[in-house]
């Protein structure tokens, strides 16, 4: 049976994954409106509590206060003046300037909605959010706050991820000794994987990738080395100075956990040292959490590791 992609994907499939979701509760939506013997649609509610709420408007400024498209709204409009429950009137050619109001059959059935439909509608998904609720719509509500202030578009790094070739070997060398004697002391470990990683980390079955930024050329590295079936060690990972606030550590953290689920992880690990706090916190925050079993069975291999982390993929 074939993967759910949208879902492995996170936050690359997010909209996706949200419509989606949002298909399957309108479709639920639409059965239990149907039971109430109203010929409604789940999407013409948010339309008609408007209107009961401001009062008549035109077509453009519901479209406004809903977030919604004018092609959308017009559509809606034109679908519940059928049904008799709204009321236009045009006072320009300009079908922007279409009033519309509720009628008085919309008084009585947004008074039946609320009496039968809504209550049942937030009970089951309340029950399906449990305690969760509250948090979901915050966060909701901060990416929809997000998105207005900035677009994906204009948020989007200009940052690429690259695959390992023979030509950027010595790139990934360079950034991981760099970082590495700078805090530490360069372990023979460390000497081994920098300098054959054809060797250590490709032929073996991992994969290493780097990140590239515009004007700067790759400024970041990080391997995946396979410890076992299932199994991969994180390592190596290192952002040149002259990039860093450009975010370049979580753009290409993010890709190697996504090529570790490609390559079929199971277990996603990482060792580090406590004075690495910055990257810590970074490792926290997209789903790596500390573990004793990984320390136990993997802390050995690095002199400086004192703290082992492991990934918590979703469910």
């Amino acid at each position: 049976m074939a993967g759910d992609v949208i879902s492995e994907r996170g936050l690359l499939f997010l909209g996706s994954r949200m419509r989606r979701l949002g298909e399957r509760m309108q479709a639920d939506v639409a059965r239990i409106i149907e039971q109430a013997g109203l010929p409604l649609q789940p999407s013409h509610y948010p339309l008609l509590v408007t209107l009961a709420r401001e009062g008549p408007m035109t077509i453009g400024a519901m479209a406004q206060a809903l977030g919604l498209s004018q092609p959308a709204v017009t559509r809606s409009v034109a679908r519940l003046a059928d049904l008799g429950l709204v009321a236009t009137t045009r006072i320009h050619r300009d079908q922007r300037h279409k009033t519309v109001a509720l009628t008085e059959q919309a008084q009585a059935v947004l008074a039946q909605s609320a009496a039968t439909i809504w209550p049942r509608v937030e009970a089951a998904v309340a029950e399906v959010c449990g305690d969760g609720a509250p948090s979901l719509l915050a966060l909701l509500a901060r990416l929809e706050r997000g998105l207005d202030a900035a677009s994906l578009d204009e948020r989007a790094p200009s940052l690429t991820v690259l695959p390992f070739s023979d030509d950027l070997a010595p790139a990934f060398h360079d950034i991981n000794a760099q970082w590495i004697e700078t805090m530490f002391t360069l372990e023979p470990t460390d000497r081994e994987v920098l300098e054959n990683p054809r060797a250590r980390i490709i032929a073996p079955g991992g994969d290493i990738r780097f990140v590239a930024a515009e004007g700067l050329g790759v400024v970041g590295a990080c391997a995946l080395q396979k410890t076992g079936e299932g199994r991969f060690e994180l390592t190596k990972m290192g952002v040149l100075p002259e990039a860093r606030g450009r975010k370049a550590g979580e753009f290409l953290l993010r890709a190697m956990i996504a090529r570790a689920r490609e390559m079929g992880a199971e277990t996603l690990y990482l060792l580090t040292n406590a004075r690495c706090a910055p990257a810590i916190h970074l490792y926290e925050k997209v789903g790596f959490a500390h573990d004793a079993d990984i320390m136990r069975d993997h802390g050995a291999r690095y002199v400086r590791c004192d703290v082992a982390m492991r990934y918590r993929f979703p469910a």
